[in-house]
């Protein structure tokens, strides 16, 4: 079955202390299950949109349960390979509050998914009659043949002539900024949209500017790219942000509202964005992607879980200025 989307990565199971307590703290941990190409096809799904998810799991109780929660969210997950290898990965995330920082400890070493290799998929089949692909720079940063998977995904999508997109989204933790640049820099020439920030950008392919402008406009000449999108957060507390973007398409830029947010878990937010951006795009309209995804990704801020459970009509009440009294 043909759907609008597809995304391609990994997801995690997350565990978090209640209550702003310690990792060490801990004697319970709230469970939700998270991954930045899957949280995408989530949010996509809750605007309306057809998505499916192709990954890599392992045949246990884990991998099952990431999947499905995927399909409870309204994912497709009939492409996820199935192994009876390897593991599930778990990230434990640590709320914090000003001055200290949440934070993020990972435990995903051999997971299905750094293992996929290239032909486990079939990109051709999967691509008929899809409109979009969208994958980030997580995906290849996970294993030298996860790297040579996101390419093979590309190249063929590119080839059937399917949009795609590449959220730069740069983890330290999982590679360097040498062989990030190297990656991206590759992948670029099967990308038709960026979104990125202004900090991964730099650190990913040396780029910075006078603003954020210049940034985007030198990264747009760099590569051959359609559209650039960057995500723009200013940080006075680990719990209230001002959140919104910019989008940069053929010397011209694209501005929209922005938000300050009140801050229950931002984990999620930027891959609402590149949802909501995808959803406009569908329909050919860059401004109105660029006020779906701030604004999806603005009311994600106030949702537990890595999952943006939101629904079009609420980001369109937001979109004409919606306010916060109690809806009844």
């Amino acid at each position: 079955m043909a759907v609008d989307v597809i995304t391609f990565g990994e997801a995690m199971v997350r565990l978090s202390p209640p209550q702003f307590r310690r990792l060490e703290q801990a004697s319970t941990l709230d469970v939700q299950i998270g991954g930045a190409e899957l949280n995408t096809a989530v949010a996509l799904a809750r605007l309306g949109r057809s998505s499916a998810w192709v990954s890599r799991l392992t045949s246990n109780a884990l991998g099952r349960m990431v999947a499905n929660r995927a399909r409870e969210a309204g994912v497709n997950t009939e492409h996820v390979v199935w192994t009876p290898e390897d593991r599930v990965g778990v990230y434990f995330l640590e709320f914090g509050a000003a001055p200290r920082a949440s934070s993020v400890v990972y435990d995903r070493k051999g997971a299905a998914i750094a293992n996929i290799k290239p032909g486990m998929v079939d990109w051709a089949k999967i691509f008929k009659g899809v409109l979009w692909f969208h994958v980030t720079g997580i995906t290849p940063a996970l294993s030298p043949t996860a790297a040579e998977t996101t390419r093979e995904a590309l190249l063929a999508a590119h080839g059937l002539g399917v949009k795609t997109s590449i959220d730069l989204n740069y983890r330290v933790k999982l590679w360097s900024q040498a062989e990030a640049g190297r990656c991206m820099s590759d992948l670029m020439q099967f990308c038709n949209v960026l979104i990125t920030t202004e900090e991964d950008t730099e650190r990913v392919f040396g780029i910075t500017g006078k603003d954020y402008e210049d940034v985007a406009a030198q990264v747009a000449k760099r590569f051959p790219l359609q559209v650039v999108a960057l995500t723009l957060r200013e940080n006075p507390l680990v719990w209230k942000n001002t959140w919104t973007a910019i989008a940069y398409q053929e010397g011209k830029v694209l501005r929209t509202r922005t938000y300050e947010v009140e801050i229950v878990d931002r984990l999620g937010a930027g891959d609402s964005f590149a949802a909501g951006l995808i959803h406009g795009l569908l329909d050919g309209d860059l401004q109105k992607g660029l006020d779906y995804g701030v604004a999806t990704s603005a009311i994600k801020h106030s949702i537990p879980g890595d999952f943006a459970w939101i629904n079009r009509e609420e980001v369109e009440a937001l979109l004409k200025g919606g306010g916060l009294r109690i809806s009844r």
